[in-house]
């Protein structure tokens, strides 16, 4: 069994640490997959030209450097750490309104991404190529920061157009989603090493990329609460699993119960 991550940004977007600096970071915390997904914003709105003349959003122009370099990152997290890299990116859609507002994850095929495109027409394009369409922080990420709502709003037409939609992005637990009876994955939206405290999934398949999304779209995984004590000793829990027949793993490192840490 192995932790794995698959909500991290780079210094392509909003990240702090670039792409090279990523794979080191997770591969010598023992990982056994991550997903690097850097944001994308639509041009079609004004917050989403504003973030481009910011340079916190991947462009049309790096869009293909930053896919070659994941290419190459690929083969080295294989060789050096034994860890599966998956090529992905966060399709952000940022609205002065909360509800308006909407971010998914495509992992794996990033062959025909537009960020203009609506959650559904990008499902149906990128789906069939094998990428899978994670929901992105859905509902509130119980911080003070622009919230993303509209995917939560709009989860029972996109039910069919989402493989596993958020329960944790970070530290919190999302109860909306964990009794939702939808798919679920747990990521760390990382932008720093502050981010790393957080709840990640536990996958036991292999750690190879067709392996890892099929494990995430059949939903054989499970949540574990990671937290980053020291740069040497990180150490993590797992929990008793409550929200699927298919978990309740044995303890590793110190076990707190879902209750205790959900509160």
């Amino acid at each position: 069994m192995y932790l794995a991550d698959f909500h991290l940004h780079s210094n392509f977007s909003d990240g702090k640490l670039s792409i090279p600096a990523l794979v080191d970071y997770y591969g010598k915390r023992g990982f056994g997959a991550i997903a690097i997904t850097d944001h994308f914003c639509e041009q079609t709105s004004l917050i989403g030209r504003a973030s481009t003349y910011l340079g916190v959003t991947l462009t049309t122009a790096t869009f293909p450097i930053y896919r070659e370099l994941l290419k190459s990152e690929q083969e080295r997290a294989w060789d050096q750490y034994g860890m599966c890299l998956i090529p992905g990116v966060e399709i952000t859609k940022n609205s002065i309104l909360n509800h308006r507002s909407a971010h998914f994850l495509v992992l794996g095929n990033l062959e025909n991404i537009d960020p203009n495109l609506d959650i559904s027409e990008l499902s149906d394009r990128v789906r069939p190529e094998g990428a899978l369409v994670i929901a992105a922080h859905p509902v509130s990420t119980q911080k003070i920061e622009k919230q993303t709502f509209h995917l939560w709003d709009r989860r029972e037409e996109l039910a069919p157009k989402v493989d596993a939609w958020e329960v944790a992005s970070g530290p919190y637990l999302f109860d909306e989603v964990r009794y939702s009876g939808l798919p679920m994955i747990a990521n760390s939206d990382f932008h720093s090493e502050k981010n790393m405290t957080s709840w990640k999934t536990l996958l036991s398949c292999e750690k190879k990329q067709e392996a890892v999304l099929q494990a995430i779209k059949k939903q054989q995984l499970d949540f574990q609460f990671y937290r980053e004590e020291t740069v040497r000793e990180p150490s993590y829990s797992t929990l008793p699993w409550i929200m699927g027949p298919q978990l309740g793993h044995y303890g590793m490192g110190n076990v707190d119960s879902l209750q205790a840490i959900s509160k």
